[in-house]
C-alpha cells in the first residue's frame, strides 16, 4: 500500500529528523487532528495543561505565532530576548532568591503567588509541534511567562481566573489557544458566568488591547521593579481580587443558610 502523504510532503510512516530537542513534525493531517481533539478534551477537562499546550501548539502555525515573533523582533527587548533565550526555570529563579527580594517587588510578588496557587517554574511543557526553531522558542518564553501575567493580575489557577486571564492574553497576543479557552466558560456555575461576561470579560479586553505587548517584558530583569509601578508601565489595571471576591460570597451564603436555619428551627 502507498504512502499516504499531505501537503507537507512527508508520510507518516517516515517521520523527518526534527530540527531542535524534542520536536515532532506532524502532517497536515495529524495537526488538525490534534487541534481537534486537544480542543474537544481540554473542554471536557480544563485542567489539563498538557492538551491545553497541545492545543496552543497546533493552532498556532502559520500565521499567529509568527505574528507573535514579528511582534518581538520589532521591539528591543524582545530582539534580546530572542537573542539570550533566557528560560524561567526553579534553577534560572530559585524562589530562595526571589522570597529575599523587597516586599512590593515583581520578583516578590511572583514568588508569593507560585507559594499561594501551589505551582513552580518549572510546570510548563516543552514545545513539540511548531516547525520553526526561533518560533518555538517564542511559543516556550509566553508559555513559561504566564504565570508572572498570573502574580501581575492576581488572578488564581481556578478555572474561573484562568478564563480571564486567557482572554486578556488572547486579546494581546491573538494566539487562537487563548481565544479558544474561553469556550470553558461553559464549565463555570451561573454565578461565575455571570461574574466572567460583567466584570472579567470587560476587564480582559481592554486591558488585554490597550497594554503593552506583554511578550516583549524581559522578566528577569525586572524582578526588582516595584509591581505597582511595573503595572502602571505596562498599562495593566489590576482586577478585582477573585479569590477575596468568591471567599465572600461564600460567606454571605453560608451566613444566610445559617440564619435560615435558625429561624426556621
Amino acid at each position: 500500500m502507498p504512502a499516504i502523504r499531505n501537503f507537507r510532503g512527508f508520510s507518516v510512516l517516515k517521520r523527518p529528523p526534527g530540527v531542535y530537542d524534542g520536536h515532532v513534525p506532524l502532517t497536515n493531517i495529524e495537526r488538525g487532528a490534534l487541534a481537534v481533539g486537544s480542543a474537544v478534551m481540554s473542554l471536557i477537562n480544563p485542567r489539563r495543561g498538557d492538551l491545553i499546550a497541545t492545543l496552543g501548539e497546533t493552532t498556532a502555525t502559520p500565521y499567529f505565532i509568527y505574528h507573535l515573533r514579528d511582534t518581538m523582533l520589532s521591539s528591543p527587548t524582545g530582539r534580546r530576548i530572542l537573542r539570550d533565550r533566557p528560560r524561567i526555570t526553579s534553577q534560572s529563579m530559585p524562589l530562595s532568591y526571589l522570597h529575599k527580594l523587597p516586599e512590593n517587588s515583581v520578583g516578590r510578588t511572583y514568588a508569593s503567588w507560585l507559594d499561594r496557587e501551589g505551582v513552580t517554574p518549572d510546570t510548563r511543557d516543552s514545545v513539540k509541534y511548531i516547525d520553526n526553531e526561533e518560533s518555538a522558542y517564542v511559543m516556550q518564553r509566553y508559555r513559561e511567562c504566564h504565570d508572572f501575567y498570573h502574580a501581575l493580575t492576581g488572578l488564581p489557577v481556578m478555572v474561573e481566573g484562568e478564563v480571564a486571564l486567557k482572554t486578556f492574553e488572547f486579546a494581546n497576543t491573538l494566539l487562537p489557544m487563548a481565544g479558544l479557552s474561553i469556550f470553558a466558560v461553559t464549565k463555570l456555575r451561573p454565578a461565575e458566568r455571570r461574574r466572567f461576561w460583567q466584570t472579567y470579560l470587560p476587564w480582559a479586553l481592554r486591558n488585554g488591547l490597550w497594554c503593552r505587548d506583554i511578550i516583549n517584558v524581559y522578566w528577569e530583569e525586572e524582578l526588582e521593579r516595584d509591581v505597582d509601578h511595573m503595572r502602571i508601565e505596562l498599562g495593566i489595571e489590576k482586577p478585582p481580587d477573585l479569590r477575596r471576591t468568591r471567599k465572600q460570597l461564600a460567606y454571605k451564603r453560608k451566613s444566610s443558610r445559617e440564619k435560615q436555619n435558625r429561624t426556621s428551627g
